[in-house]
């Protein structure tokens, strides 16, 4: 596995955990638990940002892997 599949592959992953997150917000009652997921999307966001930016910069770097 190319190291552009594997950072594309942890992006996946981590939106699937950031929509876990969400959801979670949404359904709890308790303010403070709340307030913790709420950090956490924001902190995965961050991240997510960070690693599309990766992807982008990759990408740049070896057109070959642009797409995959």
């Amino acid at each position: 596995m190319t190291v552009i599949s594997s950072v594309k592959q942890t992006l996946v992953t981590l939106k699937g955990i950031k929509g876990n997150l969400d959801i979670y917000a949404v359904q709890t009652e308790n303010k403070e638990i709340r307030e913790v997921f709420k950090a956490a999307i924001h902190t995965s966001e961050e991240v997510i940002e960070d690693l599309e930016n990766r992807i982008q910069k990759l990408e740049f770097e070896e057109p070959q892997y642009k797409g995959h």
